[in-house]
């Protein structure tokens, strides 16, 4: 009952007319970016965090969540239409829904997408509504010693688990945490790593970091080399409403690819691409009509579209209740929060219970918006493919300029953001993730805050990392997180030796 009341006063939030129309511009403009390939809704989002600091935070914030969950919503259209992903998430949607589209059946494709995108965020958002005051319960629990431990997992798994390289992964995970310590020490006062400039005392500023990865690094690496040959759209034919059968064959795929999409946004560096592929698999292994996969299933776009949207409100569980990221737009999100002066955690709950409930209520609202935006106006979405991509480069560009510049007035900003953005271009160019950079900035001043408090607590004993019970479940995690790939990499090797080996000739 008591989380009840806390949504209706959130929907008493978000339901004022402020917090309604930027709501709307923000799965407005979510569905834009989602639509646009290269431009995600972790570029958007970075982009206007500029623009937003003046605003009051509660309206920022949903208007941020709505960009998010918005491109998720988006991102179908490109990939059933062009065969592009506008997201990394719905490259498993290009595979079935870009057949379909070629078979004349665009409009179902992109039906079952969005009403699954509805049904998926709608339940993850419940879940959320009643799973987050039990996280917030056990997040009170913790101490330093848990805290620190939860943010090694995040910083392990956000890292070295889901990237094409783990060592790839670390390296921009550390260059991370280098430049977090930029600055003034928070206990001594000391500076460290300033080189002398005095524009560095107070470090980086994280808005000019995530502007220059996000905007200017992905913006000059797709202007470079994703800039090629003609996109080919295909044409909508046929009616956009789903068929009987469809609706039939799209039910189950969309309650399944809930069920897995949900738990792994909830987890560090969850993301959304590992429950897509999850869930085509599922629906490939379950289908009465297994023959149609990789010729255009329904099942095959229903299941990884709801298993996307779910994970994007499960992303907001660890973000929310405990200030953990897991995805790079999370990490940016965050870093909007930290902008006007506050951490996410349970005590925010407390001390900021308008906030937090007007954002979850606000998503309710949003979901309702994007399922009317997205299937009545598919026509309009299709027209900002004929976009020249040089002039959106290029506005995306000026857009980032003026935002960095616009911070602190300060021309050593600018310079800061096209170094960066350079940095960024070239770590995209050699499938460096970039993501870890920011985690490791962002959360690596909390970490080591956290570190400090547990050592002063135990009078320098390392050892309560591991007699705390939490702490130590928390690390024996991770360690299992770094062993149990590689471990399964190698058994599967050595069993591909032996196959080979035994072979006959």
């Amino acid at each position: 009952m008591e989380t009840l009341n806390a949504l209706f006063s959130g929907f008493a939030v978000a339901l004022s007319l402020q917090n309604l129309f930027l709501g709307f511009v923000g799965v407005t403009l979510g569905t834009a970016v989602g639509v646009l390939p290269g431009v995600g809704p972790a570029l958007t989002v970075a982009l206007l965090l500029p623009a937003t600091a003046g605003f009051d935070p509660t309206g920022a914030l949903i208007m941020f969540a709505g960009i998010y969950y918005g491109a998720m919503f988006g991102g179908s259209t490109t990939s059933i239409l062009l065969n592009t992903p506008g997201e990394s998430a719905t490259i498993v949607t290009a595979m079935e829904g870009n057949m379909m589209a070629k078979r004349g059946r665009a409009g179902a494709a992109l039906a079952t997408s969005a009403i699954g995108s509805f049904v998926a965020g709608t339940i993850g958002t419940v879940l959320l509504t009643f799973v987050s005051p039990f996280a917030v319960d056990v997040a009170l629990k913790f101490g330093p010693a848990e805290y620190f431990s939860v943010m090694v997992l995040a910083f392990v798994t956000v890292s070295a688990v889901l990237g094409a390289s783990p060592a790839r992964g670390l390296a921009a995970l550390f260059l991370g945490l280098t430049i977090g310590l930029i600055g003034l020490d928070s206990q001594t006062g000391q500076a460290r790593f300033t080189l002398g400039v005095p524009e560095l005392l107070d470090g980086l500023d994280i808005v000019v970091v995530a502007v220059g990865l996000f905007a200017v690094g992905e913006t000059l690496y797709v202007a470079t080399y994703l800039n090629r040959g003609a996109d080919i759209i295909e044409q909508m034919k046929g009616s956009i409403w789903m068929s009987k059968e469809d609706w039939k064959r799209s039910w189950k795929p969309w309650l399944r690819g809930t069920a897995l999409g949900f738990p792994f946004g909830c987890i560090p560096a969850g993301g959304a691409e590992i429950p897509t592929f999850l869930s085509y698999a599922t629906e490939k292994k379950l289908s009465k009509h297994a023959d149609e996969f990789g010729k255009g299933a329904i099942e095959g776009v229903a299941g990884p579209e709801a298993a996307n949207n779910a994970s994007a409100s499960g992303t907001l569980m660890p973000l929310l209740t405990l200030g953990l990221p897991t995805t790079a737009t999370a990490a940016i999100i965050l870093a909007a929060f930290q902008q006007y002066g506050l951490q996410p955690g349970p005590l925010l709950f407390d001390t900021q219970p308008e906030l937090i409930w007007g954002l979850i209520a606000s998503m309710y609202i949003g979901n309702v918006i994007l399922l009317a935006l997205n299937l009545p106006l598919v026509g309009v979405w299709v027209k900002l493919l004929a976009i020249p991509r040089p002039l959106l480069y290029a506005g995306i560009l000026i857009f980032a300029t003026m935002g960095a510049y616009g911070i602190r007035n300060s021309w050593f900003d600018l310079a800061l953001l096209y170094g960066i953005g350079l940095l960024g271009f070239v770590m995209r160019r050699y499938d460096i993730p970039v993501a870890p950079v920011l985690v490791g900035l962002i959360l690596g001043p909390l970490s080591e805050q956290q570190f400090r408090r547990a050592l002063a607590i135990s009078q320098g004993d390392l050892s309560i990392f591991v007699t705390q019970p939490i702490s130590a479940t928390v690390l024996a995690i991770t360690v299992l997180v770094v062993i149990v790939p590689q471990a399964w990499r190698l058994v599967r090797r050595m069993q591909a030796n032996a196959i080979g080996h035994h072979s006959p000739i």
